[in-house]
C-alpha cells in the first residue's frame, strides 16, 4: 500500500468506520470472521471473553469505536478516544500448549509492525514484547489475556490499541506516546484500510508461529529493545543488563555486569532510550 499523500485530511465519510466497510474485501481467512463493531464499550477484551463463554469461534473480533475502561499492561488503564485509534481484540482458540503462548504474544506484535510500516511507510519498531513505537515513543499497546485447563490453552485474547489519528495526548503520557498522524508529518490515516492491513499481516505471522514455533529473525530484526541497557524489576529487585537475544520461546536474554545470561520472561522492562 502507498503512504498517505502529505497533509490529507479525510473526509468525515473516510474517518467514520462502519461494519460494512471493515468487512469488505477482507484478506484474512478467520480473522475479523465474524467482526462485531460497537460504538462504545468497556474494553474490548472484556467482550472477547464474554464472547468466548457464550462459544464463540476463533478469529471472532470485537472493534469499538470508544472504550470507557480501556486496558493496557500491568493492570493500566489505556486512553481510548472516540473517532482517533483503533480498539479492537480478537479471540485465538489455537490447538496448542499454554507454553507457546509468549510466542502468539510476540507473533501479533511483529504483525502490527509489518502492518504500520507497510501501511504508512513509517519505520515502525517493536519494543519487547510486543509495544510498537516510532522513534522513542509509543503509538501501539497489544494485550494477549488467556484462559487455561491444566496446561492446555483453551483462549486467547489478543487485544491492540493503535492512537492513529490522535494530535493531543493527557499531560501524564504526552512524553511517552506518539500517534501516526503525528509521526506522518499531520497527513491523516484511514483507519478502516489500516485495521484491514493489520488483521492480514497478524493472522499469517500467528498462522507461521504456530506451524513453526520459533521466533523469527524478523521479529529481531524489528526489536528496537536489542542491543540496549535494559532493566528489569521483579518486586523490590532491579536487574541491569544488555538485552542481547530473544529466546525460541519468546524470552528477552541480556547479559548482566557479571557477564552473566538472564532470561526475562515477565516484569517491568524499562529500555535506554525509549520512554
Amino acid at each position: 500500500m502507498t503512504r498517505t499523500n502529505k497533509n490529507h485530511t479525510l473526509s468525515e465519510s473516510e474517518n467514520i468506520m462502519n461494519k460494512t466497510e471493515l468487512e469488505k474485501n477482507l484478506k484474512t481467512d478467520y480473522l475479523g470472521k465474524p467482526l462485531i463493531y460497537t460504538d462504545c464499550v468497556d474494553s474490548t477484551n472484556n467482550e472477547i471473553k464474554r464472547l468466548a463463554q457464550k462459544g464463540y469461534p476463533t478469529g471472532t473480533t470485537v472493534i469499538a469505536e470508544k472504550q470507557t475502561s480501556g486496558k493496557g499492561r500491568l493492570g493500566r488503564v489505556w486512553n481510548s478516544p472516540v473517532g482517533t485509534g483503533l480498539w479492537f481484540s480478537f479471540l485465538l482458540r489455537p490447538h496448542t500448549d499454554f507454553s507457546q503462548i509468549s510466542g502468539i504474544t510476540l507473533a501479533a506484535g511483529l504483525g502490527v509492525c509489518r502492518a504500520v510500516r507497510s501501511f504508512t511507510g513509517l519505520d515502525a519498531e517493536i519494543k519487547w514484547p510486543n509495544d510498537i513505537i516510532i522513534g522513542n515513543k509509543k503509538i501501539c499497546g497489544i494485550l494477549v489475556e488467556t484462559a487455561a485447563e491444566t496446561d492446555k490453552l483453551k483462549y486467547a485474547v489478543v487485544g491492540i490499541g493503535i492512537n492513529v489519528n490522535t494530535r493531543v495526548f493527557p499531560d501524564e503520557i504526552k512524553e511517552k506516546a506518539t500517534s501516526l498522524i503525528i509521526e506522518n508529518k499531520y497527513s491523516a490515516i484511514n483507519r478502516t484500510k489500516l485495521f484491514k492491513e493489520i488483521l492480514f499481516h497478524t493472522e499469517k505471522c500467528i498462522d507461521d508461529y504456530l506451524k513453526n514455533p520459533v521466533i523469527p529473525n524478523d521479529y529481531k530484526q524489528l526489536c528496537a529493545t536489542l542491543g540496549r541497557n535494559i532493566s528489569v524489576r521483579r518486586g523490590k529487585n532491579v536487574i541491569n543488563g544488555i538485552a542481547s537475544d530473544i529466546s525460541e520461546n519468546g524470552d528477552l536474554i541480556a547479559t548482566d555486569e557479571n557477564h552473566n545470561k538472564i532470561l526475562i520472561n515477565s516484569g517491568e522492562v524499562t529500555v535506554q532510550g525509549i520512554y
